[in-house]
């Protein structure tokens, strides 16, 4: 299990140095990021409106915006920091491996910053010796309250 741990404390690491294409390729084809505008009482991504519910088609068009000079949302640019605890494994099986990561995340831009705390889950299937994300979900501490715009990806 220490392996998956590890993912999940690299996937982290690659946003913190904003390594954005280095993070994308972390995702399955099919994969998804998920944050749910109702937090962990959302059951699905399809039948109630989301902060964001991504696949990898859309996260691509967001990193290419990030990496773009003239993206205005991005001067000055926006730096983050992810403070995590241990991750607990909550399944692993044929499907996958399901690990829960209680997490701060830090955003900061210019004079401004942004302070967000929740829960991140992380459905990985294997892939050679390592592992791919099938879903990143986002599960905000005080999900539903207005939120700052939030440049970089939780």
């Amino acid at each position: 299990m220490t392996q998956a741990h590890d993912f999940v404390a690299h996937e982290a690491a690659l946003l913190d140095a904003g390594r954005f294409d280095d993070w994308l390729a972390l995702f399955a084809d099919d994969g998804h990021y998920w944050v749910p505008l109702l937090g962990a009482a959302q059951a699905d991504p399809l039948s109630h409106n989301s902060i964001a519910y991504e696949d990898r088609l859309l996260l691509q068009l967001r990193v290419e915006r990030l990496k773009n000079p003239r993206a205005h949302s991005q001067h000055p640019k926006s730096h983050c920091q992810h403070v995590m605890q241990r991750s607990v494994v909550e399944h692993d099986n044929e499907a996958g491996l399901a690990l829960t990561t209680p997490f701060i995340y830090v955003e900061a831009r210019g004079e401004n910053q942004v302070l967000l705390a929740g829960t991140c889950r992380h459905l990985l299937v294997r892939h050679g010796e390592g592992f791919l994300i099938r879903q990143k979900r986002i599960d905000l501490l005080n999900a539903g309250r207005a939120l700052p715009a939030i440049q970089l990806f939780i």
